[in-house]
């Protein structure tokens, strides 16, 4: 199962977003952001539930904890 870092970037990439657009959409700033990516510093469960909803897809897809989507 991939880590919860690696599905945030997927979804990004996928998504054709920028890390400054994600980090716009959650408040913070570019360089905050690519932390959470990187998984230097964990994702508040606030930025959890907007990349959810922005994505369409469940928390527990982002976490890794499922391979569904929904």
């Amino acid at each position: 199962m991939k880590t919860y870092y690696e599905r945030m970037r997927e979804l990004r990439e996928d998504n054709d977003c920028t890390q400054q657009q994600i980090a716009k959409l959650l408040n913070t700033t570019q360089q905050a952001y690519c932390r959470y990516e990187k998984g230097i510093n964990e994702l508040p469960i606030r930025h959890l539930i907007t990349l959810s909803r922005f994505y369409g897809v469940s928390s527990d897809y982002i976490l890794g904890l499922s391979e569904n989507k929904q």
